[in-house]
């Protein structure tokens, strides 16, 4: 591959470094290996984790404009190799190429936020209620930062964590998925050129996701550790943090609802319910489970959507034209199946789709009359399958759309504002679209409810993750 941002190695205190044990990295549209990285090790952690700590020592001190600054660079950087980005990244995670572009734009929009809004972590001068004393508070970056990123936003996920624990003041030890981990050495590249202090952003590749992952948790060194990936696992890693009292950020699994009100714009509701559904093959954590259609229109959804869904266009993700591209790996796949061999089974019916084309390609897929106790009703599916409920009252539709350990993301579409309001107040869901299927923003919090984690990303909200309040008290 003639690309100078694809390397084969992981990113360590400044330098790339190679490993005898090695890991394949798999395109999932061919099914054919791109390349491999070193598979190290838990005691490599522990000397990533080191180097890290020795580097924050002096990038805490250094000025929030300068950080700043380098982070800024590296935002110019990303966009100056834009295509170089996205094409390791259609490789690796076999999503569409104009997706991959339109990944990059997202995550770069993280780097250019927080280069601003690291210089905006303000603190307060406290009134003292007794007058002899100065009371003041101060926001420092916490120290060394563990971040572990899924494979499905190989490049938003990091940026989302990085920009702001850069700017704060942090160093970082990045684990990225072992199924997509190109595009995190390739951003390692950039940040070398960027100029940023050795040390302070690394990267460590390895199958061994347990095992790192539970250095990072449990290490004395790393104060803050902020995952993205599924419930199960977040779970664990919350259970091992808890050994050393440490900061911890939490994006977990969602479930989301997409509710379809008797007055809503068919139309639109149909456009919101392709963007939210078949971005990445629906391999997304807010992707749309559940589609909940009020009675008096469900016939019309349901023509319109199957309509669109039938034009989609599946394919390898390199080919400019590929709408929806393969699932991540087999097992993806067969849960896929899965889910809709039990819809049917409970009475479903296919619209359009229903089968694997070939090999991790399936279907894009729309099932009607789904029973409320199948499978797809109660787990992700991960996958471009459509579940289609009836509702008959607005109680009803919010009542079904809550009725999940997860809290994410929710949808829906009216033209009523009282009920916009009223629903969106309603729903159990820590980011809530209304009249659109796409609501990840870099100046809005991102983040859930319930089982689908703690914490927020983005935003100022997102800044404060990376930072501990300090009160200093002046006596007279």
């Amino acid at each position: 591959m003639k690309n100078s941002l694809f390397i084969e190695k992981a990113y360590h205190n400044g330098s790339f470094i190679s490993s005898e044990k090695t890991f394949e990295v798999i395109n999932p549209a061919t099914l054919k290996p791109i390349g491999s990285l070193p598979d190290l090790t838990v005691k490599d952690c522990q000397k990533f984790i080191k180097s890290a700590d020795k580097a924050w020592k002096s990038w805490k001190t250094t000025p929030v404009g300068e950080r700043s600054k380098l982070v800024r660079r590296l935002f110019e950087l990303i966009n100056e190799h834009r295509d170089e980005m996205a094409e390791i990244m259609t490789l690796e995670s076999g999503k569409p190429i104009n997706e991959s572009q339109t990944e990059v734009d997202y995550a770069n929009s993280f780097m250019e936020w927080f280069a601003e809004e690291g210089k905006r972590a303000y603190g307060e001068t406290i009134p003292s209620l007794a007058g002899n004393a100065r009371l003041q508070t101060i926001k420092q970056g916490i120290g060394v930062v563990a971040a572990i990123t899924p494979w499905n936003f190989p490049l938003a996920m990091i940026t989302r964590k990085v920009a702001p624990a850069l700017v704060a003041g942090c160093t970082v030890v990045l684990k990225p998925a072992s199924q997509t981990p190109f595009s995190a050495i390739a951003l390692a590249k950039l940040a070398d050129m960027a100029g940023f202090p050795k040390g302070v952003f690394n990267v460590i590749t390895s199958k061994d996701s347990k095992g790192i992952g539970k250095e990072l948790a449990t290490s004395q060194l790393v104060r803050k550790i902020s995952f993205t990936g599924s419930t199960e696992v977040g779970r664990t890693l919350m259970e091992q943090a808890a050994s050393t009292i440490k900061r911890i950020s939490l994006e977990l699994g969602g479930n989301a609802p997409f509710l379809v009100f008797n007055d809503a714009d068919i139309d639109l509701a149909v456009k919101g319910a392709i963007a939210g559904k078949f971005r990445n093959t629906g391999q997304t954590c807010v992707s749309i489970n559940r589609f909940y259609v009020q009675e008096d229109v469900y016939a019309a959804f349901c023509k319109k959507l199957t309509a669109a869904v039938k034009n989609l266009v599946v394919g390898n993700g390199m080919k400019k034209t590929t709408q929806v591209g393969p699932l991540i790996n087999k097992s993806g796949l067969e849960k896929v199946e899965h889910h809709v061999a039990d819809a049917l089974a409970k009475g479903a019916k296919i619209e359009t789709g229903g089968k694997v084309i070939k090999d991790l390609f399936y279907e894009p897929t729309v099932l009607s009359n789904v029973s409320p106790d199948s499978l797809i009703a109660s787990e992700e599916t991960f996958g471009p399958v459509c579940a289609l409920f009836k509702f008959k009252t607005e109680d009803e539709g919010v009542k079904m759309a809550n009725d999940t350990p997860f809290g994410l993301a929710s949808y829906f579409y009216s033209e009523n504002v009282k009920q916009c309001f009223r629903v969106a107040e309603q729903l159990e869901a820590g980011m809530v679209g209304i009249n659109a299927g796409l609501i990840s923003n870099a100046s809005a919090p991102f983040g859930g409810v319930k089982q689908s984690g703690l914490g927020r990303e983005g935003s100022k909200y997102g800044l404060e993750e990376y930072m501990e309040i300090k009160y200093l008290c002046f006596g007279e």
